[in-house]
């Protein structure tokens, strides 16, 4: 059954007015906003980003994994790592939002220096070296692997 109060009816369409009565709203982990379109001077679109609430929430949950794994052998512990960022890429990493993956991406980067440098009593890296650890064990590339807008004609997919 549908839920009434999270059901609502909403009107999303490109206006050339500067009136914007489309509120953003969250939908299966994306906000949806209407915004300028660059290219089409005075139009607007619908546009897409990872909602706030679910950014943290993944990073929250990036970094409590780190903290309680952090004693894994290096090789297992960035594998691991590697798939939990390439998951997060594969279902935020939709056209237009590949700033919010991008952050994310980098906010993980900045944790797994954090957490490996707590491995033991001395720092087990400093920028350089955790640079080179990053080369051995590299972090997937942020990519955009759907275009929603094409959906109406078929899925379309990048490699």
């Amino acid at each position: 059954e549908v839920a009434e109060d999270k059901t609502r009816i909403i009107e999303l369409y490109q206006r050339k007015d500067d009136k914007d009565d489309t509120d953003p709203f969250d939908f299966l982990g994306f906000t949806f906003y209407v915004d300028k379109n660059p290219n089409k001077f005075g139009f607007k679109e619908i546009k897409l980003k990872t909602s706030k609430k679910k950014y943290k929430a993944s990073l929250k949950r990036c970094k409590e994994w780190m903290r309680d794994h952090r004693t894994l052998p290096t090789k297992e512990f960035m594998k691991i790592m590697k798939s939990k960022v390439q998951g997060h890429i594969n279902y935020y990493g939709v056209i237009g939002n590949r700033r919010s993956v991008g952050n994310f991406v980098t906010e993980v980067r900045k944790l797994l220096f954090r957490w490996l440098n707590r491995r033991s009593q001395r720092r087990s890296f400093n920028w350089a070296g955790y640079v080179r650890f990053l080369q051995k064990y590299p972090l997937p590339k942020v990519q955009t692997n759907v275009m929603i807008y094409n959906l109406g004609a078929g899925a379309s997919y990048l490699k």
